[in-house]
């Protein structure tokens, strides 16, 4: 019985932590940088969380000068592209045995 008592707190603190999330976040982002991210959610919702992640942590430690304009976001967005794909770049790596077919011990 308290189990279920938990769970619902628990979930109504993750509500509450969503709310104040959207909240900051709505301070943070000017209406087109928004409405962006809004749309980066729908087809990648992972990376719309790891900017909106990296935007607020920027707000808290006052990176940020006044609301982050959409083409602040998508040079935000340029630049985590380009450390994922320096990152996570595939390198194909060659070693190539060499074999000694030399008949140079024998004087053939």
């Amino acid at each position: 019985m308290g189990r279920t008592g938990g769970s619902q707190e628990d979930a109504e603190k993750k509500q509450q932590m969503e709310e104040m999330r959207h909240n900051m976040l709505y301070q943070i982002l000017d209406t087109n940088a928004r409405e962006r991210l809004g749309r980066i959610q729908m087809v990648k919702a992972d990376k719309a969380r790891a900017v909106e992640d990296l935007l607020i942590r920027m707000a808290q430690t006052n990176q940020l000068r006044g609301k982050v304009t959409e083409q602040q976001l998508i040079d935000l967005l340029g630049q985590i592209n380009q450390q994922e794909t320096t990152s996570t770049q595939t390198r194909i790596v060659y070693n190539r045995r060499h074999y000694d077919d030399s008949d140079d011990e024998f004087d053939l």
